[in-house]
């Protein structure tokens, strides 16, 4: 073989094993995209899915995830059922009512993330708010897209009040804790993990708020889930189960190690504030994430007679004609084997 021949022959092997290993590495990377919507903007209870994206746990799915922050539930839901994104995430409750009034769009959440709801109202202790009674005749603030607000109704209806006897003021996110804290409103409704750390950047401290949390008022609801659209449900089954493998890893990363998911989400949105969003992830793991069922069973399953129960509170509060059944707005059926869902 001459020196030609023999240089040739090394340049060729050298090119066929350069192709081969570049197309080992694109036949590794993700094959399907995959647009997922937040319930809201980039904060602290955002980081897992993050992370789950840096870590490689979508792309090691066969998926390609665009993750894009959210303005509330509501449109966290529409941006499904208009067929913008495939996935979201969004509160159950508000499911309950979109469907119900919505029949033709119905949709069903896949995944419970929150098996605590965070649902709260927010009051200085000044103001002499100390008991539900003590709301009426009083003005409520929040977004008019807020769950909490939209969930008024069936905290009036488990505490005796009339719905009606409370006045609203509606105002842009950024506004609510600081309407409450110059008092152009009496109380705001919100996320507890949300208001109470916006309040304390505010210099209201915990000891100076009175806080209702539906769920100490007899409301045992569940929070945000996961929805998918019907046509990734139908088209897409194994995909969606890969992706909730992947959800699971990113909440079991951060749970583990929370800066770590912060410093992901800062990679993100590098106007965060580190430590503040710290704050808020913990309290989601520990307030809303990490509960007794949870710890036993997974992330992601509804128990069917608690499920029934909320949407009941739902429909009284909200006087559906035709209320959805569990199985209306739920289902297991893309849900990953209970060794994949253990988060810690």
């Amino acid at each position: 073989m001459t020196k030609f021949t023999t240089r040739f022959f090394s340049a060729a092997l050298g090119a066929s094993l350069s192709a081969a290993i570049a197309f080992g590495a694109t036949s590794a990377k993700a094959e399907m995209d995959l647009k997922f919507s937040l319930d809201w903007k980039y904060e602290g209870p955002a980081a897992p899915y993050i992370l789950a994206k840096k870590n490689g746990y979508y792309a090691d799915e066969g998926l390609d995830v665009t993750i894009d922050s959210g303005n509330g539930s509501v449109g966290a839901i529409t941006r499904v059922a208009s067929g913008a994104y495939d996935v979201s995430l969004a509160d159950i409750n508000s499911l309950v009512e979109f469907n119900a009034t919505n029949p033709d769009r119905a949709m069903k959440s896949i995944f419970m993330v929150y098996d605590r709801p965070p649902f709260a109202l927010f009051m200085l202790k000044k103001s002499g708010i100390i008991k539900p009674e003590d709301l009426i005749g009083k003005t409520l603030g929040a977004p008019v897209f807020d769950a909490s607000r939209k969930l008024y109704p069936a905290f009036a209806s488990a505490t005796g009040l009339d719905v009606d006897a409370v006045k609203w003021e509606s105002m842009d996110p950024p506004l609510r804790e600081p309407m409450l804290v110059r008092g152009d409103v009496d109380a705001i409704t919100g996320h507890y993990f949300t208001s109470i750390l916006n309040l304390q950047a505010q210099g209201i401290g915990k000891e100076d708020l009175t806080v209702f949390q539906y769920k100490d008022f007899g409301m045992d609801f569940y929070g945000n889930g996961l929805l998918a659209s019907p046509e990734m449900m139908e088209k897409h089954p194994e995909e969606l189960r890969g992706f909730l493998r992947a959800v699971v890893k990113g909440w079991r990363a951060a749970i583990e190690d929370p800066a770590s998911a912060i410093a992901a989400l800062k990679e993100v949105d590098p106007l965060i504030d580190p430590a503040l969003e710290l704050q808020r992830l913990q309290m989601a793991i520990d307030e809303n994430v990490v509960t007794p069922d949870s710890l036993e069973n997974g992330m992601g399953m509804v128990k069917t007679d608690r499920m029934a129960k909320a949407i009941d509170q739902v429909a009284l509060a909200f006087g559906f004609e035709n209320k959805p059944t569990v199985g209306d707005v739920f289902t297991d059926v893309f849900m990953p084997g209970e060794a994949d869902r253990q988060i810690k």
